[in-house]
């Protein structure tokens, strides 16, 4: 039976941890919520999730605290999430523990983030991690999402869980590229119920989807219990099915917690993933 969010860590005191532990990583099937939203075994997008962490510190062979950003790629073709509360432990881990190098480091955290992450598949695969040491931290940048700012409209709000109905397109009419975005996305965990809060960006090229039904429907998000990861899937999915666009991107950033932001993507094709550059929330 594969992990379910209620039997994690997620809203359980829990002790920091004294030593390295790769075991408290806590996987979750992406599967059941695919299934819900009517993606079958060869989902119709690509993309993955980009996690960064800020709080990874480690000590060195003499016991001095090392510090440094964690930028993580967990491809969406892997069979599992990875429970964020978890994943904060996890890096907690390493904050008593001596190891010889930052190499070290990112070893251990590729391999315990892509068992985690690929547990249960039959095949083992990969994920993409990257360090960014203290001396390097000025060099990180701010940026807002690229887009026309639906959040300009002056629209009435009534529903705050999720509406598909609300989403059109004008499918008799000649076809556009746009890039639309917005920072009214909210959830909600769906353990804890602690709000969750994000930016999001669609990039399509099809029929002209309505920009105020577009707008209404992100907000109808803000009671909803979901991870990011599904949120994205299904603002992906519903916007498919809603609207029909030859391509489509739908990416979020939402803003950290505990340490660290999850960040997802979904494509329509295969594209470069974007840069895992922070919005000014974040």
């Amino acid at each position: 039976m594969p992990n379910s969010p209620d039997q994690s860590l997620l809203g359980r005191p829990a002790p920091h941890p004294e030593a390295y532990a790769p075991e408290l990583l806590y996987p979750i099937a992406r599967a059941p919520k695919r299934q819900e939203l009517g993606v079958g075994a060869q989902p119709p997008f690509f993309g993955a999730d980009l996690w960064t962490a800020y709080e990874l510190s480690w000590l060195t062979p003499r016991g001095k605290p090392v510090v440094a950003i964690a930028h993580v790629t967990v491809p969406c073709e892997t069979p599992n999430i990875i429970e964020s509360k978890s994943f904060k432990l996890y890096l907690n881990s390493f904050s008593g523990s001596r190891f010889g190098s930052a190499d070290e480091v990112l070893a251990r955290l590729r391999t315990d983030i892509a068992e985690a992450a690929w547990r249960g598949s039959d095949a083992a695969g990969s994920v993409g991690v990257r360090l960014t040491a203290a001396d390097a931290f000025d060099q990180q940048q701010v940026h807002e999402l690229d887009g026309l700012l639906l959040d300009r409209l002056d629209i009435e709000c009534t529903d705050y869980t999720p509406q598909p109905a609300l989403l059109s397109a004008a499918f008799d009419e000649q076809p556009v590229e746009e890039t639309l975005t917005s920072n009214l996305l909210k959830s909600n965990c769906p353990v804890t119920e602690q709000p969750d809060w994000g930016s999001v960006q669609i990039r399509y090229f099809g029929p002209q989807i309505d920009q105020g039904g577009l707008l209404r429907y992100l907000v109808s998000y803000r009671k909803h219990d979901e991870f990011h990861e599904q949120c994205v899937e299904r603002i992906f999915m519903d916007i498919r099915q809603r609207c029909r666009p030859t391509r489509l991107s739908v990416y979020a950033r939402y803003t950290r917690r505990g340490g660290l932001d999850i960040n997802p993507f979904r494509t329509s094709h295969p594209a470069a993933l974007p840069a895992n550059v922070r919005t000014a929330r974040q």
